[in-house]
């Protein structure tokens, strides 16, 4: 049963104090070796199809460094005492984990939209996503923190605890790392095209299921909140396969569905107009308090997954079975 509780002990630890900043995070030393790795293959092969065939070595190294490096640091600490190992452990998978720093982002704009404050809900708004914010409204502002929010409840929260639950830190760290290549080199442009079709790939393929299973713990939360949950359902099953992403689409949907509003749209990106499809009916105006909702989503399905998923391990190992091999 330790496995669970550890898993727990990491929940409540995110819960408690986050991401502190004096804290070293991993993320940062992922972010400094991916940048290391790409410049050495973009000094080596010059040419696309070389950049492409190479492109495979980022998440090889990062993906592969961040899970040998985890599960060595907990080996030597477990050859010390296994409360270390345990320690560092929950203390590794917390790092994984965002539910308070996602709430805090989601409150921080609530809050200065609720007070007038526009030009600070769009700069604290412009701390979370890559779209412009200069320009945008109250219900735009609205738009883009609840995509955000509901978005990385898959990324931030979900998808780490699922690996967690299944390889404990270091499968956590490895997803981890995939989700910091996707947002550093995943794109479709002239640039990362080549170099980061791997990473967006393997990104897409570790969030398949997270993605699914959110949108499913989404439309339960949203029947105990007394929201719109047979909507939700409605909502996935029509709108969810719009979204570019083969997986954002699934919690964003759901959360319009939930809430009886439209996400999607109109986005500028340094200047440059990008339509995204709608997902959801326009049945009101968006307006700030679908933020503090959409938080609320996110703090419910944070923990029916940890209760749920807990569950599922505590009956693995009370059957027998092997966990975290």
């Amino acid at each position: 049963m330790t496995v669970v509780w550890v898993i727990w002990a990491a929940v409540v630890l995110d819960l408690l104090i986050g991401d502190p900043r004096w804290l070293p995070h991993p993320v940062i030393g992922m972010g400094k070796v991916i940048r290391r790795v790409e410049a050495g293959i973009r000094h080596w092969t010059k040419t696309e199809q070389g950049q492409k065939r190479a492109g495979i070595l980022l998440p090889v190294i990062v993906v592969g460094g961040s899970f040998a490096l985890a599960w060595l640091l907990l080996e030597l600490c477990a050859a010390i005492h296994p409360w270390l190992a345990w320690g560092v452990e929950i203390v590794l998978i917390a790092t994984t984990i965002a539910i308070k720093g996602l709430r805090e982002a989601g409150l921080e704009v609530y809050s200065h939209l609720r007070a007038g404050r526009i030009a600070e809900a769009r700069q604290a708004l412009s701390m979370v996503v890559g779209r412009d914010t200069g320009h945008l409204d109250e219900p735009e502002i609205v738009r883009g923190t609840v995509e955000t929010v509901a978005e990385n409840i898959v990324d931030a929260v979900i998808a780490s605890l699922f690996f967690a639950m299944i390889g404990g830190a270091p499968l956590a760290m490895a997803y981890r790392a995939v989700n910091t290549l996707d947002s550093m080199v995943g794109y479709k442009n002239e640039k990362y095209q080549h170099i980061g079709w791997a990473s967006a790939r393997l990104d897409d393929l570790a969030n398949w299921i997270p993605a699914r299973l959110t949108a499913g713990l989404l439309t339960i939360v949203a029947a105990m909140l007394s929201l719109q949950w047979k909507k939700a359902i409605k909502i996935i099953r029509r709108d969810a396969r719009k979204h570019p992403s083969p997986n954002s689409g699934f919690p964003e949907s759901a959360v319009a569905g939930a809430l009886g509003i439209r996400l999607g749209g109109e986005n500028s990106y340094q200047g440059v107009l990008s339509f995204r499809a709608y997902l959801g009916d326009p049945e009101r105006p968006l307006e700030a308090e679908d933020i503090r909702m959409t938080n609320r989503l996110l703090l419910g399905v944070s923990v029916l997954f940890t209760i749920l998923g807990t569950a599922a391990l505590g009956g693995i190992a009370a059957a027998g079975g092997r966990l975290w091999i």
